[in-house]
């Protein structure tokens, strides 16, 4: 299998591959750039159907949050971490720790943090082994209450980017009444589902774990739809806030709503899906710039926490958004493009 030629490496710093026999952990780090500080990045854990797919998956990521970063203003750069395995299955103390003994292998060129199979029990694991952590609420913190969870600042963050879009596309500041469909709602989408129950938003929502589906037609009146039919739906705005991937040559023809909005990675499958969706008339709020919350939040954790700059630096997303609508608008390019150029002003310069 080859790195350099790989078509997401994108002149990643570090890719490092690691078995741990005793634990049995197979993990590969990927550390993109670090022009603006260390690459900071969550911990995936994820059945990949081989090593192919694991790497393609992390390369993506990782790439992704220097986007991230640079967007959100942080003095970091983008890394990523994935572990191959189920984590309702496989995951074991034992195989956290040696994960934590992986990342302190680095040096700080890559600090984890939590991401989907992994939560902020597993970090602490791995903070036993290493400092290089991200997400771990200090003593303050804890007391007020806060446990380093960055999800909520993450559905947070998705909320004002979708009011930020649905302004800019459809002329609303009242959210009452939209009808947003929601694919996946797990940590973040439940979180966003509820912050757009509040506002009076009307939901629809699928999930992969029928537990979680009814968890959010019980507490927010949603409307349950099947996996394969939540992106057709005929709503005002599309959230993906589950895998990656979503919008595609197939995927894209068949969506409704106007806007596209979701806390999801890597929504685009290829770079020409954000051509796709341009000509198609759809306004898409870039993954990467919209679902910044996360990091956004373990950098205050990192600095200390305040919640008033958190909150201030989060409702800069909005502002973020809307820049790149209104150049994109201008320049009749997809947004994708916009925020690609935007970000690499700030890191590769």
């Amino acid at each position: 299998m080859s790195v350099f030629s790989h078509s997401e490496f994108d002149g990643h710093e570090r890719v490092v591959f690691h078995h741990d026999a005793a634990s049995g952990l197979r993990a590969i780090i990927a550390v993109h750039s670090t022009r603006l500080g260390c690459g900071l990045g969550g911990c995936r854990m994820f059945p990949y159907a081989g090593d192919a797919e694991a790497l393609t998956d992390v390369l993506r990521l990782s790439r992704g949050m220097s986007y991230k970063a640079a967007l959100a203003g942080l003095p970091q750069g983008g890394g990523k971490s994935v572990i191959l395995g189920d984590p309702r299955r496989d995951k074991t103390p034992a195989l956290i720790r040696a994960m934590g003994r992986f990342v302190d292998s680095l040096g700080g060129a890559y600090v984890v943090a939590e991401d989907s199979g992994t939560g902020v029990a597993d970090i602490r694991l791995m903070a036993e082994h290493t400092r290089h952590v991200g997400g771990l609420a200090d003593a303050a913190s804890i007391a007020a209450g806060r446990t380093g969870d960055p999800s909520p600042s993450t559905a947070l963050g998705t909320f004002i980017g979708i009011a930020a879009a649905v302004r800019f596309a459809l002329g609303r500041r009242d959210l009452r009444g939209l009808r947003v469909a929601i694919q996946g709602v797990g940590n973040v989408g439940y979180r966003l589902a509820r912050h757009l129950h509040e506002a009076g938003a009307q939901l629809w929502v699928t999930d992969l774990h029928a537990p979680s589906v009814a968890r959010a037609v019980s507490e927010f009146g949603a409307t349950a739809v099947a996996m394969d039919a939540i992106h057709a739906l005929e709503v005002d705005v599309f959230a993906p806030c589950a895998l990656g991937a979503v919008l595609n040559a197939q995927s894209i023809p068949q969506i409704r709503a106007p806007v596209i909005a979701g806390a999801a990675n890597n929504q685009l499958a290829t770079p020409a899906d954000g051509q796709r969706l341009l000509d198609h008339g759809l306004l898409y709020a870039p993954d990467y710039v919209i679902n910044a919350g996360g990091i956004i939040d373990i950098h205050h954790e990192r600095i200390g926490y305040d919640a008033s700059a958190v909150e201030a630096h989060l409702a800069r997303i909005g502002d973020t958004l809307t820049a790149i609508f209104e150049r994109a608008r201008t320049e009749r390019q997809p947004t994708g493009v916009i925020a690609d150029a935007m970000a690499e002003a700030i890191f590769r310069t």
